[in-house]
């Protein structure tokens, strides 16, 4: 299975949604680095189940351990192993999965391809798996952090039909983000969101949305040309994420009714020397790689799939049944999606950071 991520900066995630616990192993990360768990734990506790009543009722603490590659706060240069121990699990409430694919699920999918699969939460396929990603993104915040000042913002954007508005990219922060249960910055808006999602949760259902992200501080010359584009590379880690059906850069595809005169960014003097971009249409990224505007893009998450609603489906062997789900299930991923956005962001930002680093490495002649 391809559980590696990065090229220069890889994850290796590990750990199935019932097993004993999730985690991770990140090579590449230099040495010195600062870094203690405590560090990397705030992010794991806006992601962690059971926070609040618009998520799963599942209760992780999600205390992540360092178990190597770190000494005395700082990075030894050497693999980081970091540990996330599963402790509220219920193998029990999973029991119909033996004999019945759950609907849109991956239990089908991945009984095809292994001829084997976890039989409780959906093993790897869970987005309990993201938990990992979480730690490792907060690594790799750590590093981006210790020599390059970039920030890393997403939000709820939508929850099914009801639609915030553009926040003040420029300033808008976690802390804003986090002012809400349903993390919109928009309080109006997000009443309506915590609303549309406990009435669905009542029901049984689900909803989907959009998150949006905002990557500052980004300098020019990140991403490579042609197949690695830092817009490739972000679409992969973003889709790589359970649950999500489209990702758009700048316009997205709102570009597709503007004209080229419409769409363009016309270049402008710098302060400081230089010239740099006039508007933002392309999201901070031309060619593949970073024009020093800040990066924005969205990522489209489907409703969820496991719902307690009864479905007409059939049985492996083919058999018609009424199958109810069992076990929890957010209602909707959105909020707690956010911060797994900002880890694969930031897991692509550092991979590209340490390949701009040898780009610069001094030539013979003292040209870099």
């Amino acid at each position: 299975m391809a559980s590696t991520f990065g090229s220069l900066f890889r994850v290796t995630t590990s750990g199935e949604s019932h097993g004993k616990a999730i985690g991770c192993i990140i090579d590449g990360c230099p040495a010195r680095v600062p870094l203690t768990a405590e560090m990397i734990q705030p992010q794991l506790d806006r992601r962690r189940p059971g926070a609040t009543d618009l998520n799963t009722p599942r209760k992780e603490s999600d205390t992540v351990t360092i178990l190597s590659g770190v000494e005395q706060g700082l990075t030894l240069g050497t693999p980081i192993a970091l540990s996330i121990p599963n402790t509220d699990t219920r193998p029990g409430d999973y029991h119909q999965m033996e004999t019945i694919p759950r609907p849109s699920h991956a239990d089908f999918t991945y009984a095809e391809k292994y001829s084997l699969r976890a039989r409780s939460g959906g093993g790897r396929a869970s987005a309990r798996e993201t938990a990992a990603r979480v730690a490792a993104g907060a690594v790799a915040e750590a590093l981006l952090a210790a020599f390059h000042p970039v920030e890393i913002v997403a939000w709820v954007e939508s929850v099914g039909d009801i639609q915030a508005p553009r926040p003040d990219l420029a300033t808008l922060s976690r802390a804003d983000v986090d002012s809400t249960l349903v993390r919109c910055p928009d309080p109006t808006v997000a009443s309506r969101m915590i609303q549309a999602i406990e009435t669905v949760r009542d029901a049984g259902d689900s909803l989907g949305g959009v998150v949006a992200c905002i990557c500052r501080g980004v300098p020019p010359g990140w991403g490579e040309p042609v197949f690695d584009k830092l817009t490739a590379r972000l679409a992969q880690a973003m889709l790589s994420i359970p649950a999500t059906r489209g990702f758009e850069i700048g316009a997205g595809f709102a570009a597709t009714l503007m004209r080229g005169s419409q769409h363009n960014d016309p270049f402008e003097a710098a302060p400081g020397g230089g010239i740099r971009p006039a508007s933002n249409r392309g999201g901070g990224i031309q060619g593949g790689i970073s024009n020093g505007q800040p990066i924005f893009f969205r990522v489209a998450f489907k409703p969820v799939s496991t719902i307690s609603l009864p479905q007409e489906t059939v049985a492996y062997d083919g058999t018609p049944v009424t199958f109810e789900a069992q076990g929890r299930h957010d209602p909707c991923v959105l909020p707690r999606a956010v911060p797994v956005v900002e880890a694969m962001a930031a897991l692509v930002l550092a991979d590209a950071f340490l390949h701009q680093q040898i780009q610069l490495i001094p030539r013979p002649d003292g040209t870099t």
